[in-house]
């Protein structure tokens, strides 16, 4: 499994090690255990193999047993959802809360054990869950399946330290709009102030300024009033974080009577579909302005995405030649590849004289985006309080995205722009050069060291997944990413070329570590085959991450193998945080800097029941990325492909340009 290219025997020693090698001979291999479970009658069939594995292993006096799935999952997992009833015991307050929840089709909740009565509520009705390793990576996981998908997804943790882990990754959805829903439990009230037990704390707090809205439900029948809150405030307006803590009166408080229970009623009634309009007015003065400018681009931003306005978008930006980048911590709501797109066109961006923000609900300042300064600027905005915020406007227009881009559709008079659309390829076929460029360098480097360099990386990732090959349609693979060592060699490569391919695991507040956990959400999403993700259900999905991300995400592999996720997971191991070059000036700080050389953590995903490959040459790497999209392809058997680089990469004084970020808006921006 681990492709160790410092020690890879011949075929004859193979052959030599396996016939002395008796437990090899009769011991089921990991990949034959680890098979796609489909009920108990599969499991059953595992048990021999595994009981004769422990017995051949036994006979040895080898005590280590083989990785396995256990049979409760597959069982768990086939268990008919329960509809709770207020007659006989009742629900309890968690079940009422799940139970509207469910009504209000909750995607999906990503957990780590703990907040017991409220998980294995809504794990009752059915709602799809997911339980990992920690609460912060799990968080991340919900995150990435929403930006997958635009549907509301729950997160949840225990307590205090359970919802410390959380934070982060709040606050990352948060700057990224998520409509995460977040879910805690808190000890009881009759226990404040006495520090009676463990793990009392104040929640609401520490959540101020990274939601949306935040509610410590105290009342037990007050509880699905609350609820009702939460989803108001998560499917109205501009999306973003919901946070209710549960005390333990009101998740087990028990109701048989829902006459007691404020506010209990159909969500018909406590919350609306209906969204703000443009008028005719403001459109017809957008018409106009597009039109007679020579340069038009339209920004898309993930409101249009959220809103699922992508076919409007397509038929405005055809019909009139607008050219479009999107942007967002997703991509694919406008298609990197189309002849319109100035996602790979950087230098094109300086020569637009409009600039129309649609769905833009992260707004740079001027000077963040490669536009010329003096740039006119529309802004299509669902609130009125934020137009004119950041970047002042010529037209600052109130209007849900997907009503605007219908209307602007509809009224945009058909033109062709052949002096535009053809500065914007001239614009792609020059960077597209320059990636080229930086892939001839990465070689030379590669070739130089011994170790593999990140624009060569980012070159095979786009070969194998993006260019048509290998029988995989570009549309296919989903693919996250994060890490500022490879972001700005391996960002450019990778293509989003339909509503949600791509996820910016570090969009805007740039954390560490999410990078693999949520591309992880994103996966099970396409596993799931969940809204725009629908037409390649089941599909593989790739994440490019770095070796600081495996300190925060490396355990969700086991998560990935425990529910047969298919993902391949890409470390960029360069020994080192991105921050390395900031202390060569500085000598006596360059060990905070610095990790163990050649750490593998390919091996840590093998002990974690995933298929492990270790690559230091481009060949390497190639026959790797075959290995692993067979396995999660034909078994759903998730890899890690650990890829070993230096830190001196990252240096532009030794291997220039060194470490680079992207442009925005592009292919590979970050921030807005």
């Amino acid at each position: 499994m681990a492709n160790d290219s410092t020690r890879r025997p011949t075929e004859s020693q193979s052959k030599t090690e396996t016939a002395g090698d008796t437990s090899a001979a009769h011991s089921p291999s990991r990949r034959q255990l680890i098979q796609p479970l489909a009920a108990g009658a599969v499991v059953a069939g595992m048990l021999p193999l595994y009981a004769g594995s422990a017995k051949a292993q036994g006979a040895q006096g080898n005590s280590i047993l083989s990785i396995k799935i256990p049979r409760e999952i597959p069982q768990s997992l086939a268990e008919t959802p329960r509809v709770s009833s207020f007659q006989g015991r009742g629900m309890t307050g968690a079940e009422v809360f799940a139970q509207l929840c469910k009504n209000e089709n909750l995607a999906a909740m990503f957990c780590a054990p703990g907040n017991y009565t409220v998980i294995h509520a809504v794990a009752a009705t059915g709602i799809p869950c997911y339980g990992g390793r920690t609460e912060g990576s799990m968080c991340a996981a919900a995150d990435g399946f929403s930006r997958a998908t635009g549907e509301v997804v729950a997160c949840s943790g225990t307590e205090g330290p359970g919802f410390c882990n959380m934070i982060m990754n709040i606050a990352e959805a948060n700057a990224a709009r998520t409509p995460l829903l977040v879910l805690a439990s808190n000890q009881q009230m009759s226990g404040e102030d006495r520090e009676y037990n463990i793990q009392q704390m104040y929640q609401q707090p520490i959540t101020q300024g990274i939601k949306k809205y935040g509610k410590r439900i105290t009342a037990p029948n007050r509880v699905h009033e609350y609820g009702a809150y939460a989803f108001r405030n998560l499917k109205s307006g501009i999306p973003g974080p919901v946070h209710l803590d549960f005390p333990g009166e009101v998740a087990r408080q028990r109701f048989t009577d829902p006459s007691t229970l404020t506010d209990y009623y159909d969500k018909t009634r406590y919350r609306t579909e209906s969204v703000a309009v443009a008028s005719a007015k403001d459109v017809d003065k957008a018409v106009d302005m597009i039109n007679r400018a020579q340069r038009p681009i339209l920004v898309a931003g993930q409101g249009v995405f959220h809103r699922k306005a992508w076919d409007a978008l397509m038929r405005a930006a055809e019909k009139h030649d607008l050219v479009v980048s999107a942007s967002g911590p997703m991509k694919g709501h406008f298609p990197d590849d189309h002849r319109l797109s100035a996602s790979l066109s950087p230098d094109a961006l300086l020569s637009a004289d409009l600039v129309v923000f649609v769905g833009q609900y992260c707004m740079p300042s001027p000077g963040e985006y490669r536009f010329n300064p003096d740039i006119k600027a529309i802004r299509v905005h669902p609130v009125p309080e934020d137009l004119g915020r950041n970047w002042p406007l010529d037209l600052g227009i109130v209007g849900d995205e997907a009503a605007f881009l219908e209307d602007l559709a509809d009224k945009l008079p058909r033109k062709t722009r052949e002096m535009w659309v053809s500065e914007v390829a001239s614009a792609r076929r020059k960077y597209e050069d320059q990636l080229a460029g930086d892939y001839r360098t990465g070689l030379k480097y590669s070739a130089d060291t011994g170790f593999l360099h990140p624009a060569v990386i980012g070159y095979e990732l786009h070969d194998f997944f993006y260019a048509g090959k290998n029988g995989i349609d570009p549309k296919q693979t989903l693919h996250g990413w994060g890490g500022n060592t490879c972001v700005g060699y391996v960002g450019p490569m990778l293509r989003s070329n339909r509503p949600g391919q791509g996820i910016i695991a570090p969009y805007q507040f740039a954390p560490i570590g999410p990078d693999l956990a949520m591309t992880l959400g994103g996966a099970v999403a396409l596993k799931e085959g969940i809204g725009p993700q629908s037409p390649y259900k089941g599909a593989p999905s790739v994440c490019m991450t770095t070796d600081a991300g495996m300190g925060y995400s490396l355990f969700e592999m086991e998560t990935a193998a425990k529910y047969k996720i298919p993902i391949i997971g890409v470390v960029y191991n360069n020994n080192a945080w991105v921050t390395y070059t900031s202390a060569l000036n500085s000598p006596r700080s360059v060990h905070l800097h610095l990790f163990q050389e050649n750490l593998r953590y390919d091996k840590a995903a093998e002990a974690l029941g995933c298929h492990g490959e270790y690559v230091r040459t481009p060949q390497e790497f190639r026959d790797a990325l075959k290995r692993c999209y067979d396995l999660a392809a034909k078994q759903g058997l998730p890899s890690l492909i650990n890829v070993q680089a230096i830190k001196e990469f990252s240096d532009a004084s030794k291997y220039p340009p060194g470490a680079k970020l992207g442009f925005e808006p592009g292919v590979a921006a970050g921030m807005h």
